[in-house]
């Protein structure tokens, strides 16, 4: 058995800078998402049996108070933050079995 736990927030913000625009038929903005769902199935064609994808929440906490800008979505660009929605909403499409 190999599992992984991905930290989907990184991710999607390192596939966001790192790949070349592409849009959907609607205009919207897959290209970080589509990095991350290639991550993923890279991991299962490698043989991985069980992969999870975490993503963080907004969350107040103490933390808000010392850092104002902690987990929020200042200085997010808003194609980024349209990517963490759109892969939140496709997420569950993406259940797959290894066959293993």
């Amino acid at each position: 058995m190999d599992i992984y736990l991905v930290d989907g927030t990184y991710e999607l913000f390192r596939h966001f800078y790192a790949m070349p625009s592409a849009k959907d038929g609607n205009g919207q903005e897959i290209a970080a998402v589509r990095g991350v769902l290639a991550s993923v199935l890279s991991m299962i064609e490698r043989g991985t049996t069980h992969v999870g994808v975490a993503t963080d929440h907004v969350v107040e906490s103490f933390r808000n108070d010392l850092y104002p800008g902690y987990k929020t979505s200042e200085g997010v660009p808003r194609n980024c933050s349209r990517s963490f929605r759109f892969s939140k909403r496709r997420s569950k499409q993406w259940e797959c079995g290894s066959g293993r």
